[in-house]
């Protein structure tokens, strides 16, 4: 069911309480990627341009114990917003409280809050009635554009929707769009690139993915848990020994499905599992007794160019190789590329592939690059996001 969004309410002198996601790298008071920040401006700039509306703001950042943490605190976050967004950005002492309440009352139209990590108080992940019903004292509507934290069902994400008229903004509605429109209804061929180094952290994607993709290619470490089921030798490789039957039946099932399974043809492997490691190619599926697979070869980028380059529907999550390590990270820059140069709808989700588009450059060739790690993940899954349901439908 599509969710309304900002366009849908008006907003016209409203206090707008807008759950954001301004969980970012912060060391010795900068930040280190802001990517989250300017993902949500599109939004907070459409607040603001409506007349007369005031903008409160709140966003967890890292794990804090349930009590405030000097290092947790969103003030450098503040300061950044205020200058992306070219007006002063107020910083709150507290994300509730009658001083809070005093300073939301107080904004005057086009003005900015932002109010303290959420989770310094352990009321948040708790997801408490009585701490969500005092977030909602602070605005007359609640809007959600923290797609990072949709599949969590906490007072800032769920809780605060029960209490007030509840709408996605722009980043939310994009991922919801890309992201679950994948199933509803996707352009064929469908292929879907899953990686990364479990098995059991991708079964449910396997699963929910097998029924609609025309061709999946497994890589990354979980592959080698696939190849020791066909009865290849893997080396020294990373094996999940309790879940070669999960492998089993997922095979059986593809095949049972008509899916095109593409495995690693050939490898790179390393003596060790260190970034010091030379890579050493081998030919044919059988990994060397003493060598571990770090990376896919030549032969299987081939197989992955043919079939992704004739796409209609791309999805990646997660990547083909060890691809921190320079000596392994070919694979995953190759099938990036090929991504990039896809001409049908391409989705990335998943943190270290959506790491990859990045560091190589290349998430503006990309339809879509998801926010949301384990968000992403779920929703791939077909799970239902509390943070998503909570909101109105249209």
């Amino acid at each position: 069911m599509p969710k309304k969004t900002v366009r849908d309410v008006d907003l016209k002198g409203k206090r707008v309480l807008c759950r954001v996601d301004f969980n970012v790298p912060i060391k010795g008071g900068k930040i280190g990627d802001e990517t989250r920040i300017r993902e949500s401006l599109p939004t907070l700039r459409y607040i603001l341009e409506q007349h007369g509306t005031r903008l409160i703001l709140m966003s967890h950042l890292g794990r804090p114990k349930d009590k405030p943490e000097p290092e947790y605190s969103l003030k450098p976050v503040a300061q950044r917003l205020a200058e992306l967004l070219g007006r002063p950005v107020a910083m709150a002492p507290d994300c509730v409280g009658e001083a809070v309440e005093a300073q939301a009352k107080a904004l005057a139209a086009g003005e900015v809050l932002l109010l303290e990590n959420v989770r310094f108080h352990k009321a948040e992940t708790e997801n408490s009635a009585e701490f969500a019903a005092k977030l909602a004292r602070l605005g007359d509507i609640y809007v959600n554009d923290a797609f990072g934290s949709a599949h969590r069902a906490h007072a800032s994400t769920e809780g605060v929707a029960h209490h007030l008229p509840a709408v996605a903004g722009f980043l939310m509605e994009k991922e919801i769009k890309f992201l679950g429109g994948v199933f509803e209804n996707p352009q064929k061929p469908f292929v879907a690139i899953i990686g990364g180094a479990k098995v059991s952290t991708k079964i449910a994607v396997l699963e929910s993915l097998l029924p609609r993709v025309d061709s999946l290619i497994i890589g990354g470490g979980m592959a080698y848990t696939f190849l020791k089921v066909e009865g290849i030798a893997v080396g020294k490789s990373l094996v999940e020994e309790d879940h070669l039957d999960t492998a089993l039946s997922l095979l059986a099932e593809a095949k049972k499905q008509k899916v095109k399974i593409l495995l690693p043809l050939d490898h790179q492997v390393g003596a060790e599992f260190k970034e010091t490691a030379k890579a050493e190619y081998v030919a044919g599926t059988a990994i060397p007794a003493e060598r571990i697979g770090m990376d896919v070869g030549e032969k299987t980028l081939a197989a992955c160019r043919e079939l992704i380059a004739a796409a209609g529907t791309v999805v990646w999550n997660g990547p083909l190789g060890v691809f921190e390590f320079p000596e392994f990270a070919k694979g995953t820059l190759e099938v990036a590329r090929m991504v990039a140069a896809c001409k049908g709808t391409t989705v990335v989700g998943g943190g270290d592939s959506v790491a990859a588009v990045q560091k190589f450059g290349l998430a503006s060739k990309i339809s879509h690059v998801s926010t949301g790690g384990g968000a992403s993940l779920e929703l791939l899954e077909g799970k239902a996001l509390p943070g998503i349901v909570a909101l109105a439908d249209k």
